[in-house]
């Protein structure tokens, strides 16, 4: 009989302390897939108010020409 093993849940980023601002390429980077897709919160781990915030500072930070739309 298989164990049954209990994942832990991941604890939110932002909600720790670590926030994410646009002109943080190499945090934004943490949070898009390798084709420039953003992550979802069962990837990233994050709440979905955080989840919200990540994803309008990843598309400002594209607007902005920081990060490319695709890679």
């Amino acid at each position: 009989m298989a164990e049954y093993r209990r994942k832990r849940k991941k604890i939110c980023q932002m909600c720790a302390g670590k926030g994410v601002d646009y002109k943080d390429i190499m945090i934004i980077n943490k949070y898009i897939s390798e084709k420039g897709k953003i992550l979802p919160r069962r990837m990233t781990g994050a709440c979905a108010k955080h989840q919200r915030h990540i994803a309008n500072q990843i598309k400002y930070a594209r607007f902005m020409a920081l990060i490319p739309y695709v890679k």
